[in-house]
Parts: structure tokens; C-alpha cells; sequence
């Protein structure tokens, strides 16, 4: 089976390039299973529910998220869904190695048309990050959660992190135990998609869907003037060159070994 991984999208830019690509890219490479991380989509700086409504319109099966998901307080009630609910508010995930009682889940298990059973994990990195519980050991319990609940062979691992080492150390921890451990959140795309001996795609960062004439999604002058100055200042998404990077994975349905890996970067 074929997982389509779309890096974050940021602000209309983003939304706009992920439109346009992403009807020829499922068809053109028989996609099963898509996952898109949406928490720039309003903006630049999280998603709302009418956006999350829009990925999903787009056959987005589970919206993975990250340090910017309460950007928007009208996300909330959206998430604030039981486990049990099968809504499109529940397929929309936020890291769950966050504090116990925030809205939301940061795993999602679930079948594809065909009976395949899969489960998507979103994780927060430490590194350089806000406050959050330990990924690896998230993990750890997340993964004994799916081999309880659903069985799931196919579980893809986003994780939103700031640091490469991170990044990369998780990738080898979980080899072996998911089908794709890829990273997210510093928006350039990295040059290292590999498997892993134990069967694991990974890539340190998939990179972000949206305007690359900037400083990683922000219009270049607002960056610089707090690069040059150190004075505070509100950042607006940019719009120019946009592209859409995504990762694509073939894997063993019945093993979730992973047998490839490939970087998608399209433009105008």
C-alpha cells in the first residue's frame, strides 16, 4: 500500500499549491492512506474547524498538528470529542505527549476501505520546544495501545520537533515497531528519506507546504526586522513561490514494513 505524508501547510499559500498537486499526486501513485499535518493552515498559525473541514474535503484521512494548535481558540470545541467518536473532529490530532485534560487525541486508529487497519501517532519533540511528557515513552505506551485495541501493522509517527537529533534518534528507536517515523515543524525539507534496517521509512523533516520566498513561511522584511533590531513584531504568512513537499511510502499492508520512501517538492 502507498501513505501520502503532506508537510505542513502554511497560511492560503499553502492551502492554495496542496489543492492544486494533490488530485495528480494521489491518482498518479495509487494513494491509500493520507495524512496531512495542518497546524499552519490558518495563516501560518493554526487551523480552524472550516479549514480542517477543507483538508479533509481534499480526502485527507487523519490532520496531524503541532506546537501551534491552540492558535486558534475556535479549535477547541472541535477537537473536545470522545475516543469513541468516529466524527471528522476526531481525526483531527494534536501531540499527545501534552499535558492530560487538553482537548483532543494524539492517536488515531483506523480502517481504510478495504479493511486495512492503520493508526497515526502525532508526538512533540522536547528539544528546544515548549514543556511536554517524553515522545519515547508516548510512544512506547501509544504503540502497546494499538497492538491492544486495533492490531494496526501500519502506524505512521509524525513527530513535530525542533531538533535533527531528536528527530533522528526517534526514527531509530522506533525502527522496526512503525511503518514511518517522519518529522516535522522547521519547514525545509531534508535530504535523508531512508528505511531503516527494521523496515522503518523515515526523513528527518518532510517540509513545509507553502511559500518558500520567505524565512520558513513569514514575509522576509518582518523576519529580518527581528533578526536586525530584536524588536517584537507581528509575523504574516507569505505567498511567494509556494510549493507543496510531501514524502511518499510504500509499505506491506500485512507487516507495515516499509520496502520505500520518496520526497515530493512541487511548485508553480
Amino acid at each position: 500500500m502507498n501513505i501520502l505524508f503532506v508537510g505542513d501547510v502554511f497560511g492560503s499559500a499553502g492551502r492554495h499549491i496542496v489543492r492544486e498537486h494533490l488530485p495528480h499526486v494521489l491518482e498518479s501513485n495509487t494513494v491509500d492512506l493520507l495524512v496531512i499535518n495542518g497546524e499552519n493552515a490558518a495563516g501560518g498559525f493554526g487551523i480552524t474547524p472550516q479549514l480542517a473541514e477543507e483538508i479533509f474535503d481534499w480526502g485527507a484521512d487523519v490532520i496531524t498538528t503541532g506546537n501551534h494548535i491552540w492558535d486558534k481558540r475556535e479549535i477547541f470545541d472541535y477537537m473536545a470529542v470522545s475516543a469513541e467518536s468516529h466524527g471528522r473532529g476526531r481525526r483531527v490530532l494534536r501531540p499527545a505527549n501534552y499535558a492530560a485534560g487538553t482537548p483532543g487525541f494524539g492517536l488515531y486508529q483506523g480502517s481504510l476501505a478495504n479493511g486495512q487497519r492503520y493508526a497515526v501517532i502525532n508526538l512533540q519533540g522536547r528539544v528546544f520546544m515548549s514543556s511536554c511528557d517524553d515522545p519515547f515513552r508516548k510512544a512506547d505506551e501509544l504503540l502497546g495501545t494499538v497492538a491492544r485495541e486495533s492490531g494496526a501493522k501500519v502506524i505512521l509517527v509524525d513527530l513535530h520537533a525542533e531538533a535533527s537529533s531528536e528527530k533522528v534518534a526517534l526514527g531509530w528507536y522506533l525502527d522496526g515497531r512503525v511503518t514511518a517515523m517522519l518529522g516535522t515543524h522547521t519547514h525545509i525539507p531534508t535530504a535523508d528519506e531512508r528505511v531503516l534496517p527494521g523496515g522503518t521509512a523515515f526523513q528527518t523533516d518532510v517540509g513545509m507546504s507553502g511559500p518558500y520566498d520567505s524565512v520558513i513561511g513569514v514575509e522576509t522584511e518582518l523576519a529580518l526586522h527581528r533578526f536586525l533590531t530584536g524588536m517584537p513584531g507581528k509575523f504574516e504568512a507569505a505567498k511567494g513561490n509556494p510549493k507543496m513537499c510531501a514524502t511518499l511510502i510504500s509499505c506491506d499492508g500485512a507487516t507495515g514494513r516499509s520496502s520505500g520512501i520518496r520526497r515530493i517538492m512541487l511548485g508553480e
